[in-house]
């Protein structure tokens, strides 16, 4: 695969993104991680504070954290990673490396960005702790799986990004809507219970972060193991991923015409 012989290209594309974005910056950690922080004081302040809430469970700030540092991760990665191709054009029509370099070096940055986060949780589990468990295995669990729907979403999106310009809008609506419409402020449990169409719930669980934070949350919470949401979250990460490379490949051509 020529992707997996430019690995040693690609791990110095990827170093250099990181040294990039901190180099300059005394507080360049800190800012990787003050979105999600931010984000989770002022859902935990309005939804333990100002409303009491009947969803999720307790404590409630770690239930919030083990879904927005995977969000904050996804968002980010699914937006630079559809740019990734227009952003590089110079590099990616003259340089001999395979195109997908130049996605997968956005989707690993991302991905080291957000084990950067993870002692943010560590250190709200020291101060909240909550019922951890056996199921602790599926975190790295999602964290594949993640990886896995990024590359995907990274590859097919990115090509599609350089041939049709309104994708950029599109995906911005689409994490905004893709926000309420996974379980971060409430749990998959909630969904079950809410009085919609069974065939809505259906819908709602092929969503693949529906499952995947299912997975991040598991050791903690064991009453939200919800094996189903897992399992397709699962399967639709390496759909996506074959759907992406597939079409990655047979765009390619137009991609560097039009670029």
């Amino acid at each position: 695969m020529t992707l997996w012989r430019a690995r040693s290209v690609l791990g110095l594309l990827v170093r250099r993104d990181l040294k990039v974005r901190y180099a300059d910056s005394l507080l360049g950690y800190f800012w990787s991680i003050l979105d999600p922080l931010l984000m989770a004081a002022v859902y935990w302040f309005v939804f333990t504070k100002i409303f009491p809430r009947p969803m999720g469970e307790e404590p409630y700030i770690i239930f919030l954290l083990a879904a927005l540092l995977p969000w904050t991760w996804f968002q980010n990665c699914v937006g630079d990673s559809a740019r990734a191709l227009r952003q590089d054009s110079r590099l990616v029509r003259s340089t001999r490396l395979p195109r997908e370099v130049w996605v997968m070096r956005v989707v690993l940055s991302k991905t080291v960005e957000f084990g950067f986060s993870l002692p943010v949780l560590a250190v709200f589990l020291l101060f909240y702790p909550p019922e951890v468990n056996a199921h602790l295995w599926l975190f790295p669990l999602g964290i594949v799986m993640q990886l896995v729907l990024l590359a995907g979403l990274g590859l097919l999106l990115s090509p599609l990004e350089v041939l049709l310009r309104d994708i950029d809008p599109l995906i911005r609506v689409a994490m905004r809507v893709l926000f309420y419409a996974s379980p971060i402020l409430y749990g998959l449990q909630d969904v079950y219970n809410a009085v919609i169409p069974e065939a809505l719930k259906m819908l709602y669980l092929l969503n693949p972060m529906t499952g995947i934070i299912a997975a991040f949350r598991a050791g903690f919470f064991p009453e939200v193991v919800h094996w189903d949401a897992i399992a397709i979250a699962g399967g639709v990460s390496v759909l996506t991923l074959v759907v992406g490379w597939i079409v990655f490949a047979r765009s390619e051509r137009a991609v560097l015409k039009e670029l």
